[in-house]
């Protein structure tokens, strides 16, 4: 693919809510950033951990001529259990796409473990979505990056599907206990944001060597490619990091981290926390 054209790019610096006007169907605001690639990972949508509301705010203030969505779209592990969980804001943001792939914009669709029932689709389109197993992306400043949603990485989902069952089950547990959370920190008035899913990760030895095995084993199959290379989702750990030369991108997630990955005009690719408007990272071309 060939990096996308130049546009005129304002504001640079600011990504926090700002005053939007809607004109036909396209949602404007004075303060939009056009950028070359939006990446979105893991926003589960049909339940209630979904923040859909956070992520249409997020698609306000970025535009963008490409939108790579890795996987674990919507969850339908969740909903096979009976438990569908589908707001006004998910389905508004699904039409968002579908318009977006009607008006000429490049609109990809990489299945996750949590919506593999789509991969019988790969090759096809619905909507002008199109549907690929994994995606080679060149970015404007010629950096060739592996896009996969990162499952084939996980021995847990690949070879014990029922643990990863539990295991999404504990998840989401964590998740909506966070949401209570988060309204006693605000009716306390306590700053920032605070993540019990995050909390949990980072205390605990296994989950951080399965992260760290995880980014090495995408890493070292992107170098065998030959690539610069990858951007994946799946863990719901967003990080941007060199290894070795190569870049190792992961968008997190919609329903703990609120995070994304977006491609500036220049190839520089910046992990996004819209829940933490005064961080970013950032990873020069």
């Amino acid at each position: 693919m060939q990096p996308c054209d130049a546009h005129l790019m304002v504001n640079t610096s600011n990504y926090s809510n700002s005053a939007t006007q809607t004109v036909g169907d396209n949602t404007c605001s004075d303060m939009t950033q056009h950028v070359c690639s939006i990446f979105l990972s893991d926003i589960h949508l049909g339940t209630k951990a979904c923040q859909a509301g956070q992520l249409l705010e997020f698609l306000k203030e970025y535009d963008s001529e490409q939108v790579f969505l890795l996987g674990d779209i919507v969850d339908l592990w969740a909903m096979s259990r009976g438990s569908v969980h589908w707001t006004p804001d998910q389905n508004t943001f699904v039409q968002k796409m579908l318009r977006r792939a009607r008006h000429g914009k490049k609109v990809y669709f990489i299945p996750g473990n949590h919506d593999e029932a789509m991969r019988e689709y790969v090759g096809t389109s619905f909507g002008n979505v199109m549907v690929v197993s994994e995606h080679i992306h060149t970015a404007a400043a010629g950096r060739r990056y592996l896009l996969i949603h990162g499952d084939e990485f996980d021995q847990v989902t690949l070879h014990h599907r029922w643990v990863a069952i539990l295991g999404d089950m504990a998840y989401n547990l964590l998740v909506r206990l966070n949401i209570y959370l988060s309204w006693l920190r605000r009716t306390l008035r306590r700053p920032g944001y605070w993540s019990l899913a995050g909390y949990a990760k980072r205390r605990i030895k296994t989950a951080l060597n399965f992260i760290f095995n995880f980014e090495d084993s995408v890493i070292r199959h992107a170098k065998d490619l030959g690539l610069d290379g990858a951007i994946c989702g799946h863990i719901h750990w967003p990080m941007i990091k060199e290894v070795d030369g190569l870049s190792y991108i992961n968008c997190g997630d919609w329903v703990d981290s609120c995070t994304a990955i977006v491609e500036h005009l220049d190839g520089r690719m910046e992990l996004i926390h819209w829940n933490k408007p005064t961080t970013a990272l950032a990873l020069r071309p």
